[in-house]
């Protein structure tokens, strides 16, 4: 059992450090991001359960091998849903907060609530599947969740110091939804044979622009608010 958990850990570790390290002017306090974490961790999976139970009552997806269907269910029953929780809490709860201080601190603490989501789901399926199930999430579903918290909280990082926060934030919201959305759906349509590339193309797509994110927001960061204003 210790074992399947640090394979289900260690990507999310390994990712985390990283953007951590990225971050190279004013690093958050460890105890706000373990928060952030934990959040993702917990809120997060338990808003999604009631949030998918709704949806189960109020739109059954009746046919597995209907592509509108299976839409539906990447972009709306799930791309929403997941990526709605952790946009809340981004927006809620490390949003305000002093310690949230320059632009890049959107991508830290959207990559937190995403890292701590993607490890309670990883834990899940590696310990009910086992370890070739975690080796391959490790290099799919895990970064993926990276990059969609990424992609969010650039535009929420950026949201914290412009006149336009409400559409930054709801862009952010926008383009994780968006991205998520690809990814899965073309894992739900694998009854369509060779489609499931489309997922691997998004989630390298995903890897470019979160690439590119950092990049930006580390430039902008250790930077006079009043210039950010735009």
């Amino acid at each position: 059992m210790i074992n399947l958990l640090l394979v289900a850990l260690a990507p999310i570790c390994v990712i985390i450090l990283y953007i951590y390290y990225k971050d190279k002017y004013n690093k958050e306090p460890k105890r706000l991001l373990l928060a952030t974490f934990a959040l993702g961790a917990f809120v997060s999976v338990i808003i999604t359960t009631v949030i998918y139970l709704g949806f189960d009552l109020v739109l059954p997806l009746k046919d597995a091998f209907s592509v509108p269907q299976q839409v539906i269910k990447a972009f709306l029953v799930v791309g929403l849903t997941e990526e709605f929780s952790k946009y809340v809490i981004v927006k809620y709860f490390a949003q305000p907060k002093a310690a949230f201080d320059e632009p890049y601190d959107g991508i830290m603490y959207a990559l937190m609530v995403s890292m701590g989501f993607a490890a309670t789901e990883n834990i899940l399926y590696v310990m009910e599947s086992g370890y070739v199930t975690g080796i391959m999430r490790a290099f799919t579903a895990v970064p993926a969740h990276a990059t969609f918290g990424i992609l969010m909280g650039y535009f929420m990082g950026k949201a914290k110091f412009s006149k336009h926060r409400i559409a930054y934030n709801l862009l952010g919201l926008l383009l994780a939804v968006v991205f998520h959305g690809f990814y899965d759906v073309f894992l739900f349509i694998n009854f369509i044979p060779g489609i499931w590339i489309g997922a691997i193309i998004s989630l390298i797509l995903g890897i470019i622009l979160s690439h590119k994110a950092i990049k930006a927001h580390q430039k902008n960061s250790n930077f006079n608010p009043e210039n950010f204003n735009h």
